[in-house]
Order: C-alpha cells, then structure tokens, then sequence
C-alpha cells in the first residue's frame, strides 16, 4: 500500500521545500475548537498533521502541552473521542493525519481495534513513543494489514543495533528526536540531531523528521538543511492557547515560510 504520509514528504520535495509537520492535542479547548484548530494548522501550510490525545501521564511533554492536554482531560475527553477528531479532520482537508500516542491507552483499546478505527476514520499512520518495535509485534501486524504508517522513535542515545531497528519497522518516516529530554522550545537545536539523521541515513532511512525543539521558522528552515521534515509543537499549542484558532493560522503560516515556497490558504 501507498504510504500517505511519504507520499507527502515526497511532494514536498518535489515543490522544493521539507515537510512541515504540525502537532495539537486532541480535545484542548474542546474537541469542536480542535478540530477546526487541526483544519485551520492544515490550510495554513502543515503537510502532515499529528495529533495527540491527551494522556494522562505525559512522561515526554513539557509544560505547555502538558497543560494544555490536562485541561482537555478535565474537559471531559475520552480516547474514543480521537476518532471522532480525525473522521471530521480528514472530512474537511486532504492532509495525512497521524495520531501520537503512548502505548498503554492504545493496548487498552485493543491493537487490532485501534487500526480498524483509526482506518475508518481516516487516519494515516501512529506515533509511538513509548514502544519500541522489538516490543511491537502486534502492532507492526495489524498495520501491515491495514496499511497505516508505523512511525518509531530515534534518540541520540539510541545504539546501532536500535536504529537499524528502527529503520527497518518505520514506515511513513522515523521520528527524529533533536535533543535529549521534554518537548518545548529551545533556543538552540542540539547538533546530535544532524547526527543522528546521518545514522539514521546510514541504515537507509529515506524520511527522518526532526522533532522537540523547534519553534521559529529560521529554526525550521535549519533543520530541513539535513532532515526532510520539522515537527513543531509547543510553539503551535501556544498559539492556539493565547491566540485561539486565528493566532494559531498565523502562526503556522509564519513557520511553514521556514520549510520553503508553497500556498496556503489565508
């Protein structure tokens, strides 16, 4: 099966520019203004969109989210609630839409169940950034059956023999960790990013995204010097905090000028 989430990576490439990559949690404010905040994040610039429902024990996200992903939880979102989000979000633009999110609450759900659901709604492919595929077998089964991307996690402390694990499960892209620790901005990307994307190369790793860090579009534009994607967050969710859906569209619009020419709906 054609991978949705290559195929727009490749696009981007074609247009002379990396993938924007663009994260918000599902159900923050509500699921009705995340929604349109996912649709708007897409019609202003985002190639692929990444959500995530809340959880409630974000080990890798920092406070933004964090907050953000309680007052959804507090809110009243339920993970059922996810599907939902990506049916309505794929109803209204064409963007691969990927769900990220830690294992338990999908194993709780049922593996299987998961897959068949998230196909149905839509969606394209799963972030997981708490499994490892050694420790994924059911899941690398049910997405080879139903064609939904299989996106790991690489880390600079990653060893040879994980990355070349990793390289060979991904599907979609590999999730390239810029820095050791919580999600946020940083002032600086760390070095080991570019490092680590040339392991990740070296194994033959066609897609590798850089995540965790980034928040400016000269930080973006920096990154797609190496990496064929930028996934930004923290940088997102605030806008849409402070901002609501309007301040989140220019924000995107503002990053999205760091991965290169494209068009984008105002």
């Amino acid at each position: 099966m054609t991978s949705r989430v290559s195929a727009a990576i490749t696009a981007a490439k074609e247009a002379g520019r990396g993938a924007f990559v663009g994260y918000l949690p599902i159900g923050y404010p509500d699921l009705q203004t995340s929604i349109d905040a996912a649709v708007a994040l897409a019609e202003n610039g985002a190639d692929i969109l990444e959500l995530g429902p809340p959880y409630s024990d974000p080990v890798m996200d920092g406070i933004v989210i964090q907050e953000a992903t309680q007052a959804a939880l507090a809110a009243g979102f339920r993970f059922r609630d996810t599907f939902t989000a990506v049916r309505a979000i794929a109803e209204r633009v064409d963007v691969p839409i990927v769900v990220m999110t830690y294992w338990n609450p999908v194993f709780q759900y049922g593996v299987d169940r998961f897959a068949d659901d998230l196909v149905a709604a839509g969606g394209a492919g799963l972030i997981t950034p708490d499994i490892t595929p050694d420790a994924a077998a059911d899941w690398i089964a049910a997405s080879e059956r139903t064609g939904l991307d299989r996106i790991f996690l690489a880390a600079p402390s990653s060893t040879e023999e994980r990355i070349a694990m990793i390289a060979e499960h991904s599907t979609g892209f590999v999730y390239t960790v810029s820095t050791m620790g919580i999600t946020g901005e940083r002032a600086e990307l760390d070095a080991a990013a570019r490092a680590l994307v040339d392991r990740l190369r070296a194994h033959g790793v066609e897609n590798a995204c850089v995540g965790i860090g980034i928040s400016t579009a000269d930080q973006v534009d920096g990154v797609l010097d190496y990496a064929d994607g930028a996934i930004v967050g923290t940088a997102l969710v605030r806008a849409l905090r402070d901002g609501g859906v309007a301040g989140l569209a220019a924000t995107a619009r503002e990053l999205s000028r760091g991965a290169g020419p494209q068009s984008v709906t105002a």
